[in-house]
């Protein structure tokens, strides 16, 4: 497999395993692709208390480390998953949301802390429309919602009450 030039890298307290794997049951195309643990002391703990976890999601890279507690996520980085239905949107809000909490927006924190937002595709189109009215009534749709309801944002769009 060719080394993709840039790879999420994700530093969980203790949990890295168990979210890779939580993450790779949820979206296609994602597996584990290699756990190693630190076979030697390290600032983190002793010989074997740290892991390294290779993971696709989507067939994208990723990396996650469990070397205890450093930086708590944060809002700073999110992954944003782009959903064509809303159906596919309530899977994924669903999945992640497990043991989470939702915010504002289409965002979650998932139940290892790390921020996802769950967005419809359609909503750049929407937001993005050339005649001002409508592109105002879809950003002020989306900011009342938690979860995003497609069919409501493109009523709020189109000017029709949902």
């Amino acid at each position: 497999m060719a080394i993709q030039k840039i790879t999420p890298f994700l530093w969980y307290a203790k949990e890295a395993e168990e979210a890779a794997r939580f993450y790779a049951s949820i979206f296609p195309d994602s597996r584990i692709l290699r756990v190693n643990s630190l076979p030697t002391d390290s600032p983190s703990g002793p010989p074997g208390s740290v892991k390294v976890v290779e993971f696709l999601l989507f067939g994208q890279n990723f990396v996650a480390m469990s070397a205890g507690p450093l930086d708590p996520f944060n809002h700073a980085v999110s992954f944003v998953v782009n959903c064509d239905t809303q159906q596919e949107l309530d899977k994924y809000w669903n999945a992640l949301l497990e043991g989470g909490s939702p915010e504002q927006c289409g965002w979650l924190k998932d139940r290892f802390g790390l921020s996802w937002q769950i967005v419809p595709t359609a909503l750049g189109e929407l937001m993005g429309d050339p005649d001002p009215a409508k592109a105002r009534r879809t950003a002020e749709a989306m900011m009342k919602m938690v979860k995003f309801d497609i069919a409501a944002l493109q009523a709020a769009h189109d000017g029709i009450p949902h």
